[in-house]
């Protein structure tokens, strides 16, 4: 698949289910990995980035079953069993391998070096760097100790009290996943509410872990137990079928069984302040994390302003939120998110771009952007859009094709299976003419 073809759609009807988490599909890996027993997870996203992170971790000696794509089973080691890995260590895409991995590696008495693509050999290293460095692990990487590949050495870690500078789940996580290999208690500090699946999944596995407000706690040397971990749909993914059906004219769409973590579920709450009639239908909790079916209906949006504390928990949602403002009557702002700059690509540009190719006025700001909404879905032009080879503007270009007049194409589509396998297989379930070209 490396193009879709997407005419103009009728209206979106029937249930649909989104793949598991991205986000606790990776922890589940790794903090099974470290646990002493079998951990066996279901609902497990074979995305390529999930991928990276067992492949990572069986390089370093961990045994990894699979016997279907979305059931894992992890034989962990304990936290003194990860052993040296022969080769470089390869995430791939995926910035949370690298981060996260970063932060288990803080803890091991030898030396890996970590590589990617060319998007995570662009990725900044020293967001994790600093505390790790400050923990005791001896960091080396390029231009300076900022880019991948990037070398550690581990062992003998110093607990700390960490400021960071920005809320970031992945550098939050990563302290305290080193945190688990110190003695005594190392805490992370966030200036604003982050996605918090590493803590709730290490309380889980039997860490001693404290969350007070914005600060996040563990106390090592921790002994982790093997737990089944059942994961839910990514709320994500999700956000795409939500704003299909909410701008193409006489949809109705149940996403179900999708996890509403509040530090995930911004994009609710954004469409919502937007006037999507979004409603959230059975609600119930599913190991540790909270679980809903959600209902969407064909919508009349209008623009809204997004900054400050909503921002991280809605951060990978702003390229399909985009679209939707896009369709709204009025302008959207959208501010703080320069995070969006170092992410597979910069998302601010290559949103932009997007809008822009389906006929969408934008203005790009340093931190974000303001949309001018079009007022109905159907302004959009049809065009032809270069994903670039970030799955999110992939997938965002092709929910605005739903809603534009004419056939629209995604090339570079084949990206969008990094986190939502049978992504183009989904739209069509429920009434999309989505064909696939070279």
């Amino acid at each position: 698949m490396a193009s879709l073809r997407i005419p103009t759609a009728g209206p979106l009807q029937g249930a649909a289910r989104v793949p598991g988490d991205k986000s606790i599909s990776h922890r589940a890996v790794m903090l099974g990995a470290l646990a002493e027993g079998v951990t066996e997870i279901e609902g497990f996203l074979p995305g390529a980035d999930c991928l990276s992170t067992i492949a990572c971790f069986r390089a370093l000696g961990i045994q990894i079953e699979q016997p279907d794509p979305t059931r894992v089973i992890v034989h962990g080691a304990g936290e003194a069993g990860l052993q040296e890995p022969e080769d470089l260590l390869y995430v791939g895409n995926s910035g949370t391998t690298l981060y996260l991995t970063l932060g288990v590696l803080a803890g091991q008495a030898f030396t890996s070096v970590l590589t990617g693509d060319s998007s995570i050999r662009r990725r900044p290293v020293q967001r994790v760097g600093i505390p790790l460095r400050q923990m005791g692990a001896t960091i080396l990487a390029r231009r300076d100790g900022t880019l991948p590949p990037v070398t550690i050495r581990g062992g003998a870690l110093q607990p700390i009290t960490y400021t960071l500078p920005s809320a970031s789940a992945q550098v939050k996580s990563a302290v305290l996943l080193a945190g688990l290999f110190a003695e005594g208690v190392t805490t992370a500090i966030s200036p604003a509410v982050s996605r918090d699946h590493t803590e709730r999944m290490l309380r889980g596995f039997g860490a001693d872990v404290r969350v007070e407000g914005m600060r996040a706690s563990v106390r090592g040397p921790a002994r982790l137990r093997a737990q089944p971990v059942s994961v839910p749909g990514d709320i994500s993914s999700a956000a795409f079928l939500l704003v299909a059906g909410c701008i193409v004219p006489g949809s109705e769409i149940l996403v179900e069984s999708v996890g509403i973590n509040p530090t995930r579920s911004g994009i609710v709450d954004a469409l919502q302040a937007m006037g999507a009639r979004i409603t959230v239908e059975r609600e119930r909790e599913v190991a540790g994390e909270p679980v809903a079916d959600l209902r969407v209906c064909a919508s009349e949006l209008r623009g809204t302003s997004l900054a400050g504390a909503i921002i991280p928990r809605l951060i990978d949602e702003i390229p399909i939120l985009a679209v939707a403002a896009a369709c709204a009557t009025g302008d959207t702002v959208i501010r703080d998110a320069g995070a969006l700059r170092i992410k597979e690509t910069d998302r601010i540009a290559t949103t932009a771009a997007l809008l822009r190719a389906y006929g969408v006025a934008v203005d790009v700001l340093e931190d974000g952007m303001v949309v001018h909404g079009a007022g109905d879905p159907r302004a959009l032009k049809g065009a032809e859009i270069d994903s670039e080879g970030d799955h999110r503007i992939a997938m965002a270009g092709a929910v605005a094709a739903l809603a534009a007049m004419g056939e629209s194409v995604i090339r570079g589509a084949e990206c969008v299976d990094v986190s939502f396998p049978g992504f183009a297989e989904r739209l069509r379930q429920l009434g999309a003419a989505v064909g696939e070209g070279e």
